[in-house]
């Protein structure tokens, strides 16, 4: 049975804003996550859940003298997973007193260099878009930028979507 996760320190936690506000913030840059260290282990137990062992991801000597990178790197998909955990950790705007907030996809996801085990990471999110699909629901599209520590080129581009039911 999975263990209820500790609740997210307030310094870290989503900001949480009225429909009134998100509107105000659309255009502006609404968050920044913390550091994340991206570790083999990590690397590892992404590729048990989804199958796929390419060498240069959990094989790092192959990785190092064969591989492309010159070591081991994240699976793109793993970056892209790991906006959620960015986004909870003070980067998304969340909708005050809303039901639930359900992931409605994405419109656009570019992998624009890879992620190199012992990196960290970090989300910049923009707000683009907010808008009502309903008397009770809000769509709000965030622009998701994943950059590594040192480095001016980010490693992640997307457009995330978030379904507010309110």
């Amino acid at each position: 049975m999975i263990q209820p996760r500790p609740t997210v320190p307030e310094a870290v936690a989503p900001r949480l804003v009225t429909p009134l506000e998100a509107q105000a913030c659309i255009g502006q840059e609404v968050g920044v996550s913390p550091w994340l260290l991206i570790t083999q282990e990590r690397v590892n137990q992404f590729a048990e859940a989804t199958g796929d062992f390419q060498y240069i991801h959990v094989d790092a000597e192959r990785a190092r003298t064969q591989g492309p990178f010159g070591g081991t790197v994240a699976h793109g998909f793993l970056t892209l997973a790991l906006l959620t955990q960015l986004g909870s950790q003070g980067g998304m705007l969340r909708i005050r007193d809303a039901r639930a907030v359900i992931n409605y996809g994405l419109d656009s996801v570019r992998f624009v260099q890879p992620v190199p085990v012992g990196a960290r990471i970090r989300a910049r999110f923009v707000l683009e878009s907010v808008v009502a699909r309903s008397p009770e629901s809000l769509l709000l599209t965030h622009r998701c930028t994943v950059e590594i520590e040192g480095s001016e080129r980010p490693v992640m581009v997307a457009q995330w979507l978030s379904l507010s039911m309110i």
